[in-house]
């Protein structure tokens, strides 16, 4: 029986099996043609009416860093000093401007949702979410390693980084090649008879 994943297992390996949460990292740059390589890829994978929601703001050194380190819960500050490069991933509210670009299909579907800020919010943070975990995967496919977190004042990175935008900040990812002792223990997961049901 050949095997039910035609992935490389390399690749399975690089993507899934080996891959880790981030906690240090060494020093060696992250370069602006990783970060457009990610996005390359990331933006490729399904949302609902092809929304795209997702809005990135890379972060590296300097003043800027310093502005998001004070929105940082204290266990994630100086790991989120330490990255090579910062991205706040952010749903963008008003992504319905884009409709008649990304879906020419339904393009009355703009008008529907301008009227709708309450149902375009809750499709904005959910497709972007879904986004999120794609982008995450494309960080592991240019050779590199994430550290996502939920734990920063997302209303103040928003007052201090998109007060004049519609983008909504979801998550903090660090990003960059890891570092020593860069791992906790793996923890378990749940096997599949824990999960799947058949109908």
């Amino acid at each position: 029986m050949s095997d039910p994943i035609t992935l490389h297992p390399d690749a399975q390996a690089q993507l899934f099996t080996d891959a880790r949460t981030a906690n240090t990292f060494t020093d060696e740059p992250v370069s602006d043609a990783q970060l457009r390589a990610i996005f390359d890829l990331a933006k490729y994978p399904p949302t609902a009416a092809n929304t795209q929601p997702l809005r990135v703001l890379i972060i590296r050194d300097g003043e800027p860093r310093e502005r998001l380190l004070a929105h940082m819960a204290e266990g994630n500050r100086a790991k989120t000093a330490a990255a090579p490069a910062v991205a706040v991933l952010a749903a963008d509210t008003d992504f319905h401007e884009h409709i008649p670009t990304l879906f020419p299909i339904r393009p009355q579907m703009r008008d529907a949702l301008a009227d709708d800020p309450t149902g375009r919010e809750q499709m904005a943070r959910f497709n972007a979410t879904l986004q999120i975990g794609y982008w995450l995967f494309a960080v592991r496919a240019a050779g590199l390693a994430a550290g996502p977190m939920a734990g920063f004042d997302a209303a103040g990175v928003d007052k201090e980084f998109f007060a004049d935008t519609a983008w909504k900040s979801l998550l903090v990812v660090n990003i960059g090649k890891p570092g020593p002792d860069a791992w906790f223990p793996r923890l378990p997961r749940l096997d599949y008879d824990d999960v799947v049901r058949h109908a």
